[in-house]
């Protein structure tokens, strides 16, 4: 160690982890869930495993890879628990995932437009629903998701050029048949 640095804590570094990460987290819960009160509940799990296992964190992905990995699985524990129950997806709210501020009038437009395509996102199988939200919204690569959710490359790759041509026939009003 060099004179004058000092080591970091386990739990100065869980809270720049939890200051850094839990509403991004939160938010990924919530692409699963569609609960925000459930999301919340799987943020503080996800926070609990990260400070039990941070000192066998290793360094082969970055923490936020880490923490989204253990979200994503706490998300599937919780859709796998008997204590699920179905919600429809009507609070989702798209703007928490942007800062950019727009004039009133667009504001009304995109918060609409923002509705209409977090409703056809969450309406997509969930195997398309997760690539879509880690790349674009997450802004993780194929490397990353393929690392996360412990898919083949390929498999990344073609799941989210099938996410996308789902989302336009959605938009062109085609119904998904239970894909």
């Amino acid at each position: 160690m060099e004179p004058g640095r000092r080591t970091i804590t386990t739990e100065e570094l869980l809270e720049m982890l939890v200051d850094e990460y839990s509403e991004r987290v939160k938010r990924l819960a919530y692409t699963y869930v569609k609960s925000w009160q459930a999301a919340e509940d799987i943020t503080q799990e996800v926070f609990i495993s990260c400070y039990k296992n941070l000192d066998s964190f290793r360094i082969e992905s970055s923490y936020k890879t880490w923490l989204f990995k253990i979200t994503v699985n706490k998300s599937k524990d919780y859709l796998k628990s008997k204590w699920y129950k179905s919600i429809a997806p009507f609070d989702f709210n798209w703007s928490l995932f942007s800062g950019m501020k727009a004039s009133p009038e667009d504001e009304v437009i995109e918060k609409n437009d923002e509705y209409i395509l977090s409703e056809k996102v969450l309406r997509l199988p969930a195997k398309y629903r997760e690539v879509i939200i880690l790349y674009y919204y997450e802004d993780l690569n194929i490397r990353e998701i393929s690392e996360l959710s412990n898919i083949n490359l390929d498999t990344v790759k073609t799941r989210l050029r099938r996410a996308k041509s789902l989302l336009r026939k959605m938009y062109e009003g085609v119904e998904l048949d239970g894909e």
